[in-house]
């Protein structure tokens, strides 16, 4: 009843405090108070701020003076980012702010993104950037920030820097205005990992668990997707995992693009989470457009899937690999698990009717993967395709043995 919103404001204010200040202006129009972070390193704030740049650099473990002298600029605003972070985290600790925007740059969205990431899904968060044009998973990571490009470079106010400005300030001023919802939920948590071609499996699964009362969490394994799932077992109460799709992990060993990084499945095993493995998509690997594609992993058999992701089948080497792999995941589990292998095909492409079948990958697949399982490990070897009902079935059973 009392909530009364305060945001806070991330800029190097030597180089961006007209903009800044224009932010300000916009969050006052709408009754939002705001705190301003300066995380500048050479120059001066031409006005007052709430945190200024020697707190920052305090913070992240330097003087102002070290972090001056620091040659690398990279560096330096690593140590720079690591105050902002702890400076953030405090305020939000003390109720102090309940929404973070920022601008710049190159190196002003490394810095109020890096912040940014530092907060909770649902925690309102804006960036106002030149570089939202681009490749920006290097900013957002698995985090909800909203990303708003400013078409042209953020030096100056001008009829267009305007417009984007005091649209981003109205943007986060609008997501606290409205007060979260209650999202606390007593069902059962369940994260499920798929991609669109094992869509079929995946949302009969889903609606089978929520038909018994679950909560189902989907997971898009492009690579944040992954990463992102393994994250939050860390921060949420999850009592099943159904990982349906893993070919993040064959991206990762092989050069593909949807990649995970080196622990991925390796979370809810290591924290004894009942977990269901399926060898899901691993009979392709995700890259760019098809000459990209063809230069990347030469003489393969390709699927162009759109002008932007060329899919690539995987080698029978590659498969063996996967299934070595998957078996020293399986081996360390710390809790109750279930592996499911569909013997007549891993996703979509994997179908005699799909582009990039390969009939004994399945059962080649199975071969590693027996002689390296410990033999108390669940292993079902079922000779349907991973989109057949039966399959489908099976994990459903399988799902509620492990509840």
């Amino acid at each position: 009843m009392n909530y009364s919103p305060t945001a806070l404001l991330i800029a190097t204010m030597d180089t961006k405090s007209q903009e800044a200040l224009f932010i300000a202006e916009c969050m006052k129009k709408e009754n939002i108070p705001l705190k301003i972070l300066d995380g500048g390193i050479r120059g001066k704030s031409p006005v007052p701020v709430d945190i200024t740049r020697e707190e920052v650099a305090s913070a992240g473990g330097k003087t102002l003076t070290d972090v001056q002298n620091i040659a690398n600029e990279g560096k330096a605003l690593g140590f720079m980012t690591a105050g902002a972070i702890k400076c953030a985290r405090e305020l939000y600790r003390q109720n102090k702010i309940h929404g973070i925007i920022s601008l710049g740059g190159s190196m002003g969205t490394t810095l109020g993104s890096g912040v940014m990431r530092a907060f909770r899904i649902g925690f309102p968060k804006v960036m106002i950037s030149t570089m939202a044009s681009r490749d920006t998973r290097a900013f957002v990571g698995t985090k909800d920030i909203l990303m708003l490009h400013s078409v042209c470079d953020l030096a100056g106010l001008n009829r267009i820097t305007k417009k984007v400005l005091g649209n981003g300030a109205r943007a986060l001023a609008g997501m606290l205005h409205s007060t979260e919802a209650d999202v606390s939920s007593d069902k059962p948590l369940v994260f499920l990992s798929t991609l669109g071609t094992t869509e079929v499996c995946a949302q009969s699964v889903r609606a089978a668990l929520e038909k018994k009362g679950k909560e189902v969490v989907i997971f898009h394994t492009v690579g944040s997707g992954g990463r992102a799932m393994e994250e939050m077992l860390d921060d949420e109460n999850v009592t099943l995992v159904v990982d349906l799709s893993l070919h993040e992990i064959a991206d990762n060993s092989f050069g593909g693009d949807y990649d995970a990084g080196p622990n991925r499945g390796s979370v809810a095993l290591e924290k004894a989470i009942p977990t269901i493995l399926v060898p899901g998509n691993i009979d392709f690997l995700v890259t760019g457009p098809l000459d990209t594609a063809k230069r990347q992993f030469p003489e393969r058999k390709y699927h162009v899937h759109n002008a932007a992701i060329t899919v690539v089948r995987t080698h029978q080497e590659e498969i063996k690999k996967m299934a070595r792999t998957m078996a020293g995941l399986a081996n360390k589990a710390k809790g109750t698990l279930a592996i499911l292998v569909p013997l007549g095909g891993f996703s979509a492409f994997d179908s005699p009717e799909g582009p990039l079948p390969d009939p004994e990958a399945p059962e080649l697949f199975s071969e590693v993967l027996k002689a390296k399982l410990s033999p108390d490990i669940n292993l079902k070897l079922l000779s349907h395709h991973i989109n057949d009902p039966e399959f489908a079935r099976a994990i459903i059973e399988a799902s509620y043995d492990l509840l």
